[in-house]
């Protein structure tokens, strides 16, 4: 179970670039849970990814020298659907189709990715920790500096 969990449904074994996979496969999660629960469901399955994360990767690499194996990339999916929030909020508050704002899912993905990969500041110093806490909370940061990114890019086109 927490193979599937770590791996998010083995998306994390696909190459090349399992966590950009594992980013990918967090869109049409994300996007299921927006239908099912709205933009609340999407923040509480953030919240719910990062503790469930942090277990799953706690056993994952248990006795391993590996701290952060490329297969897991539940610590993408969270991060991923941090950085998705202000796109799910702007949608519920404007009452509109969640697919209708496509420019920011593409934000979110591109923006998540630049961040998690570069691990500028403080999301390179979460990286450095060694464990599964410095597992997820790298692409916590590397989520919140991109949903900052989004907003500040939704301001822009909006006032265009």
């Amino acid at each position: 179970m927490t193979h599937l969990i770590a791996t998010f449904f083995y998306a994390g074994h696909l190459r090349p670039a399992p966590g950009t996979w594992g980013s990918l496969a967090a869109l049409p999660a994300a996007w299921v849970i927006y239908v099912i629960a709205g933009p609340w469901g999407l923040l509480i399955g953030a919240v719910a990814s990062y503790f469930i994360g942090v277990w799953a990767t706690e056993v994952e690499t248990r006795g391993k020298d590996d701290h952060d194996p490329s297969e897991i990339v539940i610590d993408e999916v969270c991060g991923q659907w941090i950085a998705l929030l202000p796109v799910a909020f702007g949608a519920w508050f404007a009452a509109s189709n969640i697919l209708a704002l496509w420019p920011g899912w593409i934000a979110a993905f591109v923006l998540f990715r630049l961040f998690d990969i570069t691990k500028w500041g403080p999301i390179g110093w979460a990286d450095r920790m060694k464990g599964p806490t410095g597992v997820m909370l790298d692409d916590v940061i590397a989520g919140i500096f991109a949903a900052i990114g989004v907003m500040i890019l939704a301001a822009i086109a909006h006032l265009l």
